[in-house]
């Protein structure tokens, strides 16, 4: 097992690497570069060589990406062109609210998923099953962003019940009471967005179960239905939940930019989207980076998880 892991963290370094590769190719083929963000028409040749150069923007674009691996590796992720920040430091405030955002609305979903998909599964073809697969598909069909503004105009405007905007009141950043009220609005869009897909795989996982010879052995020795689906059935279904899980891993960061946009919630999203209108691409370079490289991450503590709970994969790489 540990060969197998170990190969599998070193598949992943190239990986990585070639990530890297293509943002920053990515960034250098859009039809605006950092220049133009931070010149205007009237300045004059001389100022812009001086900002390039301040940048090192005037260096041949292999050097600049060299330089910009290397100030990653150091923990340098550079600055913001906008507002002269560092990136690093403002990625360390954003982070942990979109994770306060995005992770318990993910659990919630999760539990739910299970909970509905396996009684949709268990009740195939029968009035429950449609009404959840209904659910499930106007849930996808429906764009998160409106979605997030019917329950602003609804519960936010009409009722006047939540918060809609902001993650604090101003005067009470340290309620906790004000802090959940924030988070009830924007918490239950990811959670209906989340969902959905959620459902349908527990589901299908679910009747491919019950389908199953070890299922037909326990009903011929009198076991109850809810025995069968608690007992066995869960166990099998929960395992391939596991790359579900792993790969949810980039959600955690990067998971919410329209909710998060849409209720002015101070995360990664907002952050995201004001670099982009801004044109402000070392911030839109290293979120890209760190969302790209979380989905090769999120790969691999699946892989490893699924390692370490099934034991056919155990023998694997000896």
């Amino acid at each position: 097992m540990l060969k197998y892991i170990v190969k599998r963290i070193l598949q992943a370094i190239p990986l990585l690497i070639i990530i890297s590769i293509i943002c920053f190719s990515l960034i250098k083929l859009a039809p605006y570069d950092a220049v133009d963000a931070m010149t205007t028409p009237n300045m004059s040749k001389q100022t812009v060589a001086l900002i390039k150069a301040k940048y090192g923007l005037d260096k041949p674009a292999y050097e600049q990406y060299f330089y910009w691996v290397k100030g990653i590796l150091n923990g340098e992720w550079g600055y913001s062109i906008v507002t002269h920040e560092s990136i690093a430091k403002d990625l360390s405030v954003r982070i942990p609210n979109t994770i306060l955002l995005v992770l318990p609305s993910y659990i919630l979903a999760l539990f739910l998923s299970i909970i509905l998909g396996l009684f949709a599964g268990a009740k195939k073809g029968k009035v429950a099953d449609k009404i959840i697969d209904g659910f499930s598909s106007f849930g996808i069909a429906i764009p998160s962003f409106w979605m997030a503004m019917i329950l602003v105009y609804i519960f936010g405007h009409r009722l006047n019940l939540f918060p809609i905007l902001g993650m604090h009141t101003v005067g009470n950043e340290s309620s906790f009471s004000d802090l959940l009220s924030h988070m009830v609005l924007p918490c239950t869009v990811l959670t209906l967005s989340f969902m959905p897909e959620l459902v349908r795989y527990v589901r299908s996982s679910t009747i491919g179960q019950l389908s199953e010879d070890y299922v037909m052995v326990q009903q011929a020795y009198g076991a109850g239905s809810s025995w069968i689906l608690f007992k066995h059935v869960l166990r099998n279904v929960l395992l391939p939940i596991i790359t579900i899980v792993g790969m949810s891993l980039p959600m955690l960061v990067t998971g919410a930019v329209v909710t998060e946009t849409v209720f002015g919630w101070p995360g990664i999203g907002t952050y995201f989207v004001k670099a982009i209108q801004g044109f402000d691409y070392p911030v839109v370079m290293a979120i890209m980076l760190l969302s790209s490289s979380l989905v090769i991450i999120g790969n691999l503590v699946s892989d490893i998880l699924y390692c370490i709970v099934d034991p056919r994969i155990k023998g694997m790489g000896e």
